[in-house]
């Protein structure tokens, strides 16, 4: 057996995986447009959209590797999918930042509004 052959094992696993890639990257492309409908959205939608055509640019240069077995098709299908995971990282540290700061603005918000009402209270009996 040839070291450049792949095995099939490994045909297998990528085969798998084009497909789950193709699922991912058509789910992150319409998740995407919905979040473009709103201005706002934008800013989470514009790279969502992004990140899905990475990955399946990602599947089909995988599907290129596997009919040719050309490592230049396998380098670029790695590339792809880093900068796919790349997208990723920095969409959840946006995420995280943006978490943070709506918890920060709840206890700020909840402690002007407990003090405004403290002592203000009149009991009748």
């Amino acid at each position: 057996m040839n070291d450049n052959t792949p095995s099939t094992m490994f045909h297998f696993t990528i085969s798998k995986m084009i497909g789950d890639m193709n699922f991912v990257g058509i789910f992150y492309i319409i998740t995407g447009a919905l979040y473009c409908l709103t201005i706002i959205g934008a800013i989470f939608g514009i790279p969502y959209i992004m990140s899905g055509l990475r990955v399946r640019e990602s599947a089909s240069h995988f599907r290129g590797y596997l009919s040719t077995n050309e490592s230049f098709a396998l380098e670029q299908a790695i590339e792809k999918q880093s900068k796919f995971f790349f997208i990723q990282k920095v969409l959840m540290i946006i995420s995280i930042v943006i978490f943070v700061l709506y918890i920060i603005g709840i206890i700020v918000f909840l402690a002007f509004f407990l003090t405004y009402f403290e002592g203000n209270y009149e009991y009748s009996v």
